[in-house]
């Protein structure tokens, strides 16, 4: 596994922030940046386990959320490749790299804004596609919740 680090600071509360990142529309806006027709389906609960999912027939992965504390952390296990069926894969050579991923998400207030700090852990086939994404997502995800009014 490699570990990976993305950090940006947001003129904006955590709270803001942590809605911002997850509400369905504005986390459309943020990701759709870099990984376009992304959504997903569940719930931003401990224990639960989201749906990462591309456009139409595009598939995606699941993640059990291992940890969730609303505003400051979110850590999420990937668990499972979704085939662009909607079935669940956790057994082909795809699966299997992508399995284990980590993702952790912390929110630090600091002056009156928030530094968000995503760390991954992928296999080093993931990596680049992280690299190509995050910065350009965080910097969107930075843009929306600066504005006075996070907008639908």
């Amino acid at each position: 596994m490699k570990k990976l680090e993305y950090k940006i600071e947001i003129a904006a509360k955590p709270e803001k922030v942590w809605n911002t990142m997850l509400e369905p529309d504005t986390y459309r806006q943020w990701v759709n940046v870099s990984w376009p027709g992304s959504f997903y389906k569940g719930n931003w609960k401990q224990g639960e386990d989201i749906r990462f999912l591309g456009g139409e027939g595009q598939g995606g992965t699941m993640a059990n959320l291992t940890e969730v504390r609303k505003p400051e952390s979110i850590k999420a296990k990937h668990i499972a490749v979704i085939n662009a069926d909607g079935s669940e894969d956790r057994s082909s050579e795809q699966a299997k790299g992508w399995i284990g991923t980590l993702e952790e998400y912390t929110f630090t207030e600091k002056n009156g804004k928030t530094e968000v700090h995503v760390t991954i852990m992928t296999s080093p086939e993931w990596e680049s596609m992280f690299n190509d994404g995050w910065p350009d997502a965080l910097k969107k995800l930075k843009e929306i919740s600066e504005r006075k009014a996070v907008t639908a």
